[in-house]
């Protein structure tokens, strides 16, 4: 791949130019913005200086309700060799080009599996991809071509290439994306009328859960407008788990051994259920999960504080797998968890304390 279009610099579409810039491709950036544009040309994105002629790839980076109209009109103008898509839904923007009578044999839908709360050119990174799945959709129709053109950019953004059904895609999506957006969202509200007094007792698990919660509805709007049944699916599931886990809840405040005992069961059982299908999330680099050990550490809120942590485990030979910060509520200080397997973890703490860290496992 040598040249390539990017139509749409949000944050999707200015990362993958980014990438691709940054690996000698020559990019030509449009945006319906041409402030934007020009904000991810500034970045290193590429150019807004209209190709002079066909380029290898056109990479459509725009809301889900857009694809299809903005596919069509770059095919009508003969822009690229072959054409592909960002969007988090796949279905609908196939079946809507189909409809528009284009040629789909150019075209293949795809979906990288990354993203910020944050959104617009500012935010775009090259390394967004790096490691993450990258879905593929492509059909009986679809150009070899084509298919080789999109995993070369998969490569080129160092993601990794996931080849799925589209329909499949999107109800996988709605239960590992699109609903947790919405539960994240339902219990951030809760937040919104609580006592300041509640308010202030939020920790890492409240911050964990809402995380998400901080993204841009205009942009969530658009994506759930695209995919609206097999989400609806999903929270029909949860609801169900909702109205038993409440029955359950209800029981327990029950005067009546039988019914307390019910509903203890009716907790036990969602709880199980939890922890079987988190084990099932991957792990570091997709791998299976891995049961790591924590050695927290006490850190004041200093600069340098987290490199001297990172140094020390360093120089006492410990990988560092995965790091939180749990911040201390009223106080400049916080609890640094380290994980790290788990034969490392009595090393690494005896190595810290020696050197006049507080540390606990």
């Amino acid at each position: 791949m040598r040249t390539a279009l990017v139509i749409g610099t949000g944050l999707i579409g200015t990362s993958a130019a980014l990438a691709l810039a940054g690996r000698g491709v020559k990019v030509h950036l449009v945006d319906h913005d041409p402030a934007e544009a020009r904000t991810a040309a500034s970045l290193g994105a590429g150019t807004v200086e209209a190709p002079e002629a066909r380029v290898d790839l056109v990479i459509v980076a725009v809301p889900p309700a857009h694809v299809a109209t903005t596919l069509a009109d770059a095919m009508r103008r003969g822009a690229g060799r072959a054409y592909m898509d960002v969007a988090s839904v796949k279905g609908g923007p196939r079946r809507e080009l189909a409809a528009l009578g284009c040629d789909l044999a150019p075209y293949i839908g795809t979906h990288p599996m990354a993203g910020k709360e944050s959104s617009g050119p500012l935010s775009g990174t090259a390394d967004l991809f790096e490691g993450r799945p990258w879905v593929l959709t492509p059909t009986r129709d679809t150009d070899t071509e084509v298919l080789n053109l999109a995993l070369e950019l998969v490569a080129l953004c160092r993601a990794v290439p996931v080849v799925m059904d589209a329909d499949a895609h999107d109800r996988a999506v709605a239960l590992v994306s699109h609903t947790p957006q919405l539960i994240s969202s339902m219990v951030a509200a809760r937040l919104e009328d609580a006592d300041e007094t509640a308010v202030r007792l939020c920790g890492q698990g409240i911050r964990d859960v809402t995380r998400i919660a901080a993204s841009d509805p205009r942009m969530w709007i658009e994506i759930l407008s695209a995919n609206p049944g097999p989400v609806a699916d999903v929270l029909a599931g949860v609801a169900l788990d909702l109205d038993e886990t409440v029955r359950a809840l209800r029981s327990l405040q029950s005067a009546d051994e039988d019914k307390r005992q019910s509903g203890a069961q009716g907790i036990e059982d969602v709880l199980r259920r939890g922890n079987a299908g988190r084990v099932r999330v991957p792990g570091k680099h997709g791998a299976a999960p891995t049961t790591y050990e924590i050695v927290a550490v006490l850190i004041s809120d200093q600069p340098g504080e987290l490199a001297r942590i990172f140094a020390g485990a360093g120089r006492a030979g410990v990988n560092i797998e995965d790091v939180r910060i749990e911040h201390a509520t009223g106080q400049q200080a916080g609890l640094v968890q380290l994980m790290v397997e788990p034969q490392a973890a009595p090393s690494l703490g005896a190595f810290l304390r020696e050197r006049g860290w507080s540390t606990r496992q």
